[in-house]
């Protein structure tokens, strides 16, 4: 496949605009310096992002500031048992249009840039799988016509990890549509005393806009054009592969192990990652930083793992650890790529 890569002056030019976005973004959640850059990444590589942690850290705040530092349109739809698909898409409404009484299709909250899916788990399964086609395919279908999404179109879901009553776990294909699950961790008391100091409760706090809707896109186009070496995506291929019981010993305690769209989720965050730095390539490292986010949601443990108390991102954790990367040096630069 022909690619044009990105040059060294883009990507220099790049991780100016990002530096400023990151700096912006780390006014709004302090202390989560590590969430920002994943949140970063993510929307980099255009992909839809889980987070789980209690409530009250920041979670809807995040999307806030995104929305207003992106000047993107923000949409929040709060996921209940009684919720309709309908009510998340949009419904054909009846209007009288020249005379004439027809169906008039009106979009739902779902049509936005930014759309907060606030504790998606609280949904019933009907209408969490409403959101399939349109977190892939990016549009969706009312009444057997098709009805496209704006573009970005970027989906940032939460859920509570300790609520299970009242609630409906995704299914593995909704939790392969997002690209990362992302924790949201508590504060120490360093950051807790910073948030007093500096927030009231009810005080959203003003974000200034440091990239557009075009910016973005641009900057998003950008991260698919960093360079893949051969070595790294021969290292992406391996690791997909050991998340399956057959693939290596780590993976004992895993039923399912990761799809190939797990692998195609690593390479662009592994690209989005190295644009972020300001490098033109992505390495092993850069898979590695990335790769618990992007596979603990897709491998689906066995029973006796269960029975024993692990988690997917234990298991995750030693697959990294047993697969290696490949003994020779990997090219610092694409110019020494291509010698």
């Amino acid at each position: 496949m022909n690619r044009e890569y990105a040059t060294e002056n883009e990507i220099e030019e790049a991780k100016a605009k990002l530096a400023r976005l990151r700096e912006v973004l780390n006014t709004v959640l302090f202390g989560q310096e590590r969430l920002v850059e994943q949140v970063m990444t993510g929307m980099l590589a255009r992909g839809h992002l889980l987070l789980e942690g209690l409530p009250g850290l920041g979670k809807t705040e995040l999307v806030k500031g995104l929305a207003q530092a992106l000047r993107l349109e923000a949409k929040r739809i709060q996921f209940t048992p009684d919720l309709l698909p309908g009510d998340i898409t949009g419904n054909p409404i009846l209007n009288e249009v020249d005379g004439r009484r027809q169906f008039v299709f009106q979009p739902g909250p779902l049509f936005g840039n930014l759309v907060l899916a606030d504790e998606i788990n609280r949904a019933s399964p009907k209408t969490q799988s409403a959101l399939l086609e349109a977190m892939q395919e990016r549009r969706v279908t009312v009444m057997g016509e098709t009805h496209l999404l704006p573009d970005p179109f970027f989906v940032l879901a939460t859920q509570n990890p300790i609520e299970l009553e009242g609630t409906y776990p995704l299914p593995e294909a909704q939790l392969d549509r997002f690209l990362f699950k992302l924790e949201v961790t508590r504060n120490p008391v360093q950051v807790l005393e910073r948030i007093v100091k500096n927030r009231e409760i009810g005080e959203t706090p003003v974000i200034p806009a440091v990239l557009d809707r075009e910016e973005l896109l641009a900057l998003s186009a950008l991260s698919r054009r960093v360079f893949l070496p051969d070595v790294v995506a021969n290292y992406i291929a391996r690791l997909v592969h050991a998340t399956h019981p057959e693939g290596s010993a780590a993976a004992k305690g895993l039923k399912f192990g990761a799809s190939p769209r797990a692998a195609l989720g690593l390479s662009a965050a592994a690209r989005a990652a190295a644009l972020l730095a300001g490098r033109m390539n992505a390495s092993v490292e850069d898979v590695r930083a990335i790769a618990a986010p992007v596979l603990q949601h897709r491998v689906v443990l066995d029973y006796t793992a269960r029975l024993d108390g692990k988690k997917p991102a234990e298991i995750v954790a030693a697959i990294l650890e047993e697969v290696p990367a490949q003994e020779r040096e990997l090219p610092k630069t694409l110019k020494d790529a291509k010698l």
